[in-house]
């Protein structure tokens, strides 16, 4: 007869959730929303916090130079809000300085490409998508165009 095995410790608890961000992280070094909530769903079933696993994600993100696309995320619409604070619009040159920093926080996961489309959506998710457009052109309508998005 094989016993059951007890009630897993703390300490294999932690070990279980940072293989698990391991293994999704492995080939891009990168954890995706969708990622993000596998991990913290089997977190659950081991009897964490979402609070904890999310705190043992970002650890272990830091830890291992992992890009967390939702702290991205949250970069991206705090600088939106910042760019649009002063009038309500973002004009190019504030658009290129949140792409470079976001270029900078993704380290190379993703392609320019990508980068722009996740801030566009994140301007129109946001409602931060009024621009200061020249008196003959529309940079964020190209952009899109551009972009197909």
């Amino acid at each position: 007869m094989q016993q059951e095995p007890g009630p897993m410790s703390p300490d294999d608890i932690k070990k279980r959730i940072v293989n698990e961000i391991k293994a999704r992280a492995y080939d891009d070094k990168y954890i995706d929303r969708n990622e993000e909530r596998e991990i913290v769903l089997i977190s659950a079933e081991l009897g964490v916090t979402v609070e904890s696993a999310l705190a043992a994600l970002n650890q272990v993100c830091d830890e291992f130079g992992y890009v967390l696309e939702s702290r991205v995320q949250k970069q991206i619409e705090d600088q939106l809000a910042t760019a649009a604070g002063n009038d309500g619009k973002i004009d190019r040159r504030e658009f290129d300085l949140i792409f470079g920093n976001v270029k900078r926080a993704m380290a190379g996961k993703k392609p320019d490409r990508d980068i722009k489309k996740m801030i566009v959506r994140t301007m129109d998710d946001t409602g931060h998508n009024k621009v200061r457009t020249g008196w003959f052109s529309d940079w964020y309508a190209a952009l899109k165009k551009e972009l197909g998005v």
